[in-house]
């Protein structure tokens, strides 16, 4: 037995650790103050947003328990919101002086698509851009030399300029993102004046674009080492790219005439990316027969009239509309989705601009993972979007419906979005509105995105801060005003794990302030429920990082991080992707009219517009 003394010891190491825990709970009161009051701002700046605000749900009767809260919760589809940014007021500076610079076409044409690129300068008057072209000029820094230094007030804007789309000719035809790849891999080599950058007849496997400096190229036509044929490349030309075709030899000597800066890439690191280059040309070729395919049937869908279709029934009910299953009248067999939109309450709550996001997204996308959209049509009241009909229903629906999965369906779905993703964000467009309610099945069970009134297209390397989402899905930065990416997409993945594996997202309150509060808290302050597995539990937390950088699906390997977690371990993608793996639910689906995996909705009470019709009217 321990003596007095030692009881006296351990008693006040008790002490102590209750006053150090007391400690840590004031510091958390007091950040949980800080962020109430943050909170409270940006009420009051959402205030002075008209936004489509979801109906409050009414107050629970004393007798319910809190098990049956979150079931009426699930079982009422939720809202999304959205807020623009307010706009600031422009002083009057037409009495400056403008300084104009030379440059050549190139470098004008890069300016120019830089500018109608940004948000905030591509609705500009086409004077105005060709003025701030001509008044740009070039910029050099140093290696490790600050361009923006944070503090520093904000006077000019950059236009960054990318030898790879104009340079090396196996780069020219590549996206946006994959040149992005590119640009991370490339390494800067510096060469002095005489040094031999490539000797003739050595092998190598790099490709060079200069930079910076001049290089001579000479060829040696006999053994007496007589150089003929010489040539000068400077910034921006290229050699050596014979090497990423696995041609080892080199066939002239390369010779820095003063201080040279190469970007190199070799071989390996080009594979990696994009694969071999006969790969891109196969890839080229199956893209050109797509464009063929997708051109035909573009030229079928732009021949028809809505009047061309007859409704069948209602498939869903929403905030702007309905979406009804129509017949092609010639041909019955072929079913369609019409989705029907009011203009006037469109316009009420200012989503001009998100549905013609929304209309060419959709119709740029040529993705198993989303719904298609095949055309539009518009008449005094209403848009009209035809889309691909999907009736093995809403996964909001079989979710009401079963409480909850198991690992493996949610696995199926998450992975169909997974895959979803990849394509838009290698497209430069983020989704920015994932819940169930927004997941529809095809007659095989395979998952696809629909509705995208809040996906946007931001390009690479660039942010946006409309404020938009279904509250419970809203990522920290969104709440936080910072600016938002695809990372947010891969918040609202985990929050979408969370909710199926569960049948309730982690993140929840009485009203949207109150759920954005408790998302501001962070996602470990949640307790996990048994029923999420550790692996599970992991790539949740991994997706759900406060910070958007962090992020599983961010980083270097993208969604191949994702991919490779112990979660998804054993799980067959190439099946996924072929159609070839069965899907986790096989809905029954007896024909193109069959409706019985939807809810039924009463018919819709035909509504009056405003009278004056100029006032609301939408272009699409």
């Amino acid at each position: 037995m321990g003596t007095l003394r030692d009881l006296q010891y351990a008693l006040q190491e008790k002490i102590e650790e209750l006053r150090q825990r007391d400690a840590l709970i004031d510091e958390l009161e007091l950040e949980l103050d800080q962020k109430d009051e943050l909170i409270q701002k940006l009420q009051t700046e959402l205030d002075k947003y008209r936004s489509v605000l979801r109906p409050a749900a009414q107050p629970p009767s004393q007798s319910e328990s809190s098990s049956s809260q979150l079931q009426e919760q699930q079982r009422t589809k939720r809202q999304a919101i959205s807020a623009e940014p307010t706009a600031l007021d422009i002083q009057d500076i037409s009495h400056v002086t403008l300084s104009c610079y030379s440059k050549s076409a190139r470098s004008k044409e890069l300016i120019k698509d830089a500018i109608l690129e940004n948000d905030f300068m591509k609705n500009l008057e086409m004077s105005q851009i060709q003025e701030i072209v001509d008044c740009m000029y070039p910029v050099e820094y140093s290696q490790d030399s600050y361009v923006i230094e944070e503090g520093d007030v904000g006077s000019l804007v950059y236009v960054m300029e990318d030898f790879l789309t104009y340079s090396v000719p196996s780069f020219r035809n590549l996206q946006e993102e994959v040149l992005s790849k590119f640009a991370d891999v490339l390494e800067e080599t510096h060469y002095k004046e005489g040094d031999y950058i490539v000797r003739q007849g050595a092998s190598g496997d790099t490709c060079f674009i200069i930079s910076k400096g001049k290089v001579n190229v000479t060829q040696d036509e006999s053994k007496s080492g007589e150089a003929v044929l010489p040539t000068t490349l400077s910034r921006g030309d290229w050699f050596g790219e014979k090497a990423l075709h696995g041609e080892d030899v080199r066939l002239a000597n390369v010779i820095a005439v003063e201080d040279v800066i190469c970007l190199v890439i070799d071989q390996d690191s080009f594979r990696q990316i994009i694969g071999s280059l006969e790969d891109v040309s196969s890839q080229e070729h199956e893209n050109a027969e797509m464009r063929e395919q997708f051109e035909a049937e573009a030229a079928f869908f732009a021949s028809l009239e809505r009047t061309d279709f007859h409704v069948h029934q209602t498939l869903g009910v929403g905030g702007f509309g309905r979406v009804e299953l129509v017949q092609l009248k010639n041909e019955e067999n072929r079913t369609f989705a019409m989705k029907i939109l009011k203009k006037h309450h469109i316009v009420e709550m200012r989503q001009q601009e998100h549905i013609r996001s929304e209309r060419q997204i959709m119709q740029e996308a040529h993705c198993d993972y989303i719904v298609r959209l095949y055309g539009t049509f518009r008449d005094r009241k209403y848009l009209y979007m035809l889309m691909e009909a999907c009736l093995g229903g809403e996964l909001w629906t079989i979710l009401r419906d079963r409480g909850s999965f198991d690992d493996s369906v949610t696995r199926f779905y998450t992975a169909c979005v997974l895959e979803a993703f990849a394509y838009l964000h290698s497209k430069g467009v983020i989704y920015r509105d994932l819940k169930p309610e927004n997941i529809i099945l095809n007659h095989k069970g395979y998952a696809k995105l629909v509705d995208f009134g809040f996906a946007k297209k931001i390009g690479f390397g660039k942010k946006t801060w409309t404020f938009c989402g279904t509250p419970e899905y809203v990522a920290p930065e969104i709440i936080l005003n910072k600016g938002h990416d695809s990372s947010a997409d891969y918040w609202s993945l985990g929050i979408l794990m969370y909710e199926l594996l569960t049948g309730s997202p982690p993140f929840s309150g009485s009203d949207p302030m109150q759920t954005y509060n408790v998302i501001l808290r962070g996602i470990d302050m949640v307790e996990f429920p048994k029923k999420i597995t550790k692996n599970a539990g992991n790539l949740i937390k991994k997706l759900c990082r406060d910070n958007p950088s962090e992020r599983l699906g961010t980083q270097k390997n993208g969604v191949k991080d994702i991919q490779k977690h112990k979660w998804f371990e054993g799980f067959n993608f190439e099946g996924l992707r072929k159609g070839t793996l069965t899907a986790a639910i096989v809905p029954s689906v007896t024909g193109p009219l069959d409706t019985s995996n939807f809810d039924i909705f009463a018919e819709e009470t035909e509504e009056e517009p405003p009278d004056e019709e100029s006032g609301w009217d939408v272009e699409f």
